[in-house]
């Protein structure tokens, strides 16, 4: 069984990062992957949150299980 959300991440991660890079040393590597990883989950709006980036997500979501 495949999830939707893995294969999403895959194809961005592959597409956006892989493909456009080729590193020279696994700590390069390393360094790259951080902050793409980084910036896809802290920049980024995303569809699946209304494209809020997650950060802007958590805290509209803070903010209304305060109002409730």
């Amino acid at each position: 069984m495949q999830n939707g959300f893995i294969e999403s991440f895959n194809g961005s991660f592959r597409d956006e990062c892989l493909n456009e890079t080729l590193f020279s040393s696994l700590p390069e590597a390393r360094d790259r992957i951080s902050a793409w990883k980084e910036d896809y989950n802290t920049h980024r709006p995303h569809s699946s949150l209304g494209n809020l980036t997650p950060n802007e997500f958590a805290t509209q979501l803070a903010l209304k299980k305060q109002a409730a």
